[in-house]
């Protein structure tokens, strides 16, 4: 990330009943694990939804179907003790290879680093107060507060 720069980026969350795929990682310095949907950076003259379309297909190889805007969340942070500010577009969606429900566990790739990564399927009822931490910060009242949008 650039220093002292706003990233715009857009995350897609995808439903398997209550739960939702998301990636997890950690951050050394905090010594804290956290989980974020997928997604990545927009890039200039990208729309959003453009951009988490080509990031799932780079990360997890399939298509999305059934996009929908979720909102807009503003996301300043600091990770392994690198401060980072994000405008992140949040949309709602579904995996085009049904097989991808199944597996527990699903390896990707981080196309700009090449690096594979894991993103599992956790109950929503897993985040919040005292439970396990859902990236951005607000990402989980915006889904509750959408749940009756995002019931399929």
């Amino acid at each position: 990330m650039k220093k002292n720069r706003i990233r715009p980026i857009a995350l897609c969350v995808f439903r398997n009943n209550n739960r939702i795929l998301v990636f997890e990682g950690h951050d050394s310095i905090k010594d804290e694990t956290y989980y974020r949907p997928l997604g990545g950076g927009i890039e200039f003259g990208e729309s959003s939804e453009a951009a988490v379309r080509r990031e799932i297909i780079e990360e997890l190889h399939s298509e999305i179907e059934d996009l929908k805007y979720l909102g807009m969340l503003e996301n300043i942070f600091t990770v392994n003790g690198k401060p980072g500010h994000e405008f992140v577009m949040i949309y709602d969606g579904a995996l085009k290879m049904l097989g991808l429900y199944e597996q527990a566990v699903i390896v990707g790739i981080e196309a700009d680093i090449n690096e594979s990564f894991n993103a599992l399927w956790k109950s929503l009822d897993e985040f919040g107060e005292g439970k396990s931490i859902l990236y951005p910060t607000g990402l989980l009242e915006l889904l509750v507060g959408n749940q009756a949008k995002l019931d399929r």
